[in-house]
């Protein structure tokens, strides 16, 4: 297509989705058609696909977005895995109905289903249903609720067979994780078939799929073209709402339908259930609560503004399972004040594996040199409280930590500040890293194993080990950190590590130049992890091209 752009097109499907919201009655006066002539109801469709989230044994958050007002309604089937639907034992078919996608909600909804029967493959069909009664596209996915949490060896607690077909249950499962999504200006190029990371994600055939934060970059406008530093001409897909920083609700809203657009991330949410972080470039790089911008780009400073923006988008279009945010995205209070859902939130997935989910952003202390002899907040009181009691108590064999930013790494925010817990000193824990510490001297003091974390943010791969003997505070016992990322944004680091918590640095992988394009996919990265059925926990780290670079084999201690 060289006579109309890209951007022309992308404003032409928006207007269609206008036309299709309009009342029927408004288009046959603004089309003044003969009496007596039927008039064609342009049927909901929906553009953004749709996604499954949150997937525990027995329940998922089932997400989409209409084209206009309508009622949301999803029909589950189970299925093998060759998708065939189960007729007799092991059989499960339920319609539900959701709530109105209006324009109040940017036209997303959820529906939260509850009852469901473990380890069973569902296949899914979303659509909408108009203002009239008519029913408008269906779009189908599918997947997969996690083993029952009684499950052992291979058999439930009574021996029974799961309803994937009579086949024995079993806990052995898969999942993928990376962030930063169309940051520094690499958007979705159509020549090289977008956003090939993703494919390869799907292509593991993964049970779910973390997303690390940096789930679109607010802060990062996209121009049609960049050249790129060896002179190749990369051509992004771009609407209005992406070529410039986001700082209304609406710019916000458009950074993740311009994601959507994406036919690889669109094919792999129909598959893959979603387990979504926030970190920074949802809102703008690096903030902080109260911090107020010194950025000619922006013409709103406040960053509290601009976060409640940010976090209302993030959350219309993550579909996240805290109760205050399954109907809708998020709760008003008395005086009308937008009071956003939990983000931290644990999501159990069987008997081998809970995952616990932090919020590293929403009571983050203001970034300075990170050296205070007090403890400043990167979680907030109330989360460690949450985070120390859960993961003492899980019974699961893996207690993943589904970390926004590293814990060694050192990640700058200017010449003396810092982003996040490392501070550049090697010595005994100060400032963020004070509560840092507490967390990891409590999981000792409880007795808690087999800990594992797994965060993105530094936009390159890495895995390090942290042990007591290397490290200048010792009250903790020994563990490993994967990074991953960047699945479609620029390659930068390695960067520096801090030593307080005796980081090992076993694998690094990084980009050749600062800002790399993720053209060739060798130095966009996400991580793969396999639980098999003799408890191992195989890490592996891959290239957007699904090339593995590095792998380890953790088994657990008993």
């Amino acid at each position: 297509m060289t006579d109309i752009s890209r951007r022309t097109i992308v404003k032409g499907s928006v207007l269609a989705a206008a036309l299709a919201a309009t009342p029927a009655t408004a288009q046959a006066t603004a089309g003044r058609e003969p009496a007596g002539i039927p008039l064609v109801r342009n049927r909901l469709t929906l553009p953004s696909g749709l996604a499954t989230g949150d997937v525990t044994s027995d329940s998922a958050v089932l997400w989409s977005r209409a084209s206009g007002a309508g009622r949301m309604t999803a029909v589950l089937r189970a299925v093998d895995d060759g998708g065939e639907v189960l007729r007799g034992r092991g059989s499960f078919e339920r319609t539900l109905r959701g709530p109105r996608a209006t324009q109040a909600s940017d036209f997303t909804a959820k529906i939260h289903a509850g009852n469901l029967p473990s380890n069973t493959r569902f296949a899914l069909e979303i659509s909408f249903e108009d203002d009239g009664g008519a029913a408008g596209e269906a779009v189908r996915g599918t997947f997969r609720t996690a083993p029952d949490t009684g499950t052992v060896n291979g058999k439930g607690r009574t021996g029974n067979t799961s309803a994937r077909g009579g086949l024995p249950a079993s806990s052995a499962q898969s999942f993928v994780w990376t962030g930063d999504t169309a940051g520094q200006g690499w958007g979705i190029n159509e020549e090289i078939g977008g956003m090939r990371g993703y494919r390869a994600m799907h292509q593991t055939r993964p049970d779910f799929f973390i997303h690390s934060g940096d789930t679109v970059y607010a802060d990062g406008p996209l121009a049609e073209t960049v050249v790129e530093k060896d002179g190749q001409v990369w051509r992004n897909l771009v609407t209005e709402e992406v070529s410039k920083v986001a700082e209304t609700l609406t710019e916000f809203r458009g950074r993740h339908r311009y994601n959507s657009l994406d036919a690889n991330m669109r094919a792999m949410f129909a598959d893959v259930p979603v387990i979504a972080n926030w970190d920074d470039h949802e809102t703008t790089n690096n903030w902080y609560p109260n911090e107020i911008l010194d950025d000619p780009r922006y013409t709103v400073r406040d960053v509290n503004t601009l976060a409640a923006r940010g976090r209302q988008a993030w959350q219309e279009n993550m579909p996240i399972a805290e109760s205050a945010a399954l109907w809708r995205p998020g709760t008003f209070d008395d005086a009308g004040q937008y009071q956003p859902a939990r983000i931290y939130r644990k999501i159990s997935r069987g008997p081998q594996l809970d995952i616990f989910c932090l919020d590293m952003r929403t009571f983050k202390s203001p970034n300075t040199d990170g050296k205070e002899a007090y403890t400043t907040s990167i979680l907030g009181q109330e989360q460690v409280d949450w985070l120390i009691r859960e993961v003492s108590m899980s019974k699961a064999t893996w207690k993943v930590i589904a970390a926004d930013l590293p814990l060694g790494i050192i990640v700058p925010d200017g010449a003396v500040n810092q982003e996040s817990l490392a501070n550049r000193d090697a010595g005994a824990p100060l400032g963020r890293e004070l509560e840092i510490a507490g967390v990891l001297s409590a999981f000792k003091r409880n007795r808690v194993k087999n800990v594992v974390w797994l965060t993105a943010d530094v936009h390159y791969c890495a895995a390090h080990h942290y042990s007591p003997e290397r490290a200048a505070f010792t009250d903790f016992n020994p563990f490993w950190e994967f990074v991953a990322g960047p699945i479609a944004a620029g390659s930068f680091g390695p960067n520096d590590m801090d030593g307080t918590f005796g980081p090992e640095v076993v694998f690094s992988k990084a980009g050749r130049f600062p800002g790399e394009s993720p053209r060739d996919g060798e130095n966009q990265f996400f991580g793969h992890v396999q639980l098999g059925e003799d408890n191992s926990f195989t890490a592996s780290l891959r290239n957007a091209n699904g090339t593995t670079v590095f792998s380890k084999v953790l088994t657990p201690e008993r």
